[in-house]
This record gives structure tokens, sequence and C-alpha cells, in this order.
């Protein structure tokens, strides 16, 4: 009888054990999803289409570059559509504006500028569309963000490089006539308000 009681026992903690588990189990599960849903983020096909609209025109170095920042980067959960001016001689100067908008909801005018000091010479004015990768809310945006080193890319008419500032990742792609290239570092600033102190 006393074996009896402890059999029954231990299979009513055995039970209360594996619905523990399972509970856990199914919570996490549950939670998961939420932190890097498809529904949070574009796809490679609308990013394109959004910025051949906005540039006007569609090239081969467009689509390409959209291609290596997916393939390097993943899916974006925002982007800025803006213009920008920039010119240097050695040291460099670039300062814009722009939409900021994020796929789970939100948007937010945006204002950068920043400095850049190298072998890099030349001026422009041009369209920008900024990848935005992990950020939280659009307040987070407004931070400096240096580039990374070695990130500047050109292809067929359009260029990408990248800035980062912890686990956020900004991709500005330019695109025509005029743009500025070379061998620089500096970062760029985005602020909640048009400043024309780039420091």
């Amino acid at each position: 009888m006393v074996n009896q009681n402890k059999k029954v026992l231990y299979m009513k903690h055995y039970r209360q054990l594996i619905k523990l588990i399972l509970a856990f189990l199914l919570g996490f599960s549950i939670a998961m999803p939420s932190v890097a849903k498809d529904d949070d983020t574009y796809d490679q096909d609308s990013i394109l289409k959004d910025a051949t609209e906005f540039f006007g025109t569609t090239t081969e170095g467009l689509a390409k570059l959209v291609e290596k920042a997916f393939k390097e980067q993943g899916r974006p959960n925002g982007y800025i559509k803006g213009e920008e001016a920039s010119g240097a001689i050695g040291v460099g100067l670039r300062y814009g504006d722009g939409e900021l908008t994020l796929k789970m909801g939100g948007g937010k005018k945006v204002y950068w500028t920043g400095p850049s000091i190298g072998f890099d010479f030349g001026g422009n004015a041009s369209k920008v569309f900024i990848l935005v990768y992990h950020l939280p809310s659009t307040e987070k945006i407004f931070q400096r963000y240096p580039g990374v080193d070695g990130s500047l890319y050109y292809l067929g008419g359009a260029g990408i490089n990248y800035q980062q500032r912890g686990a956020i990742v900004l991709a500005p792609i330019r695109l025509g006539v005029g743009f500025r290239a070379g061998a620089s570092v500096g970062y760029m600033s985005y602020t909640p308000k048009k400043t024309w102190v780039p420091f």
C-alpha cells in the first residue's frame, strides 16, 4: 500500500512537471515571433519598388545594391526618403533631411549632418533613400552614427554605405550624377531639428 501511494505521488509530481515544461515552451514559442516577425519588416521587392518610385528611375546598380543590403543586413524595418547636399576637398560636409517611416507604424521628420576627412573630393545635391535596420522606435534615430570602415559600394550610378550605432544600422542609397565618393572617415548625426553645426 505504501509503494502504491508513492507511485501515485510520483505520477502526480511527474504530471505537474510536464505541465510546467509545456507551459514554459508554449510561452516561449508565443513570445519569440514578436522579436522578428516579417510583418514588422519590408521585403526586398517592396523596397526596390519604393526606391524606384522615389528616384523616378531604376538601374541595374540600384537593384544590385538593394539585393546586397538584404543579403548582408536582412530585412529593414524602416526607411528614410530625403534629399541632401554635400561637398568635400579633403574635409567634407553633408547636410540632409527626410521623412522616416517604420513598418510597425510611425513617421517622423529627421535631419542629418556630418563631417568627414580623407581623400575625398567632389560635391552633389541628390535624393537619398536610407534603409533602416533594428530601429525600435522613431525617437531612437536621433543619435550619431559612425561610418563603417570600407563600407562604400558604387555600382552602375548608385552608391550605398553603412552607418552603425549599436544594433541599429543605416544604409543610405544615393543615385545619379554628382555622386561624391572617396576614401574618408566620418559620422552622421541625426537630429529632430535642422542644424548647421556638423559636429
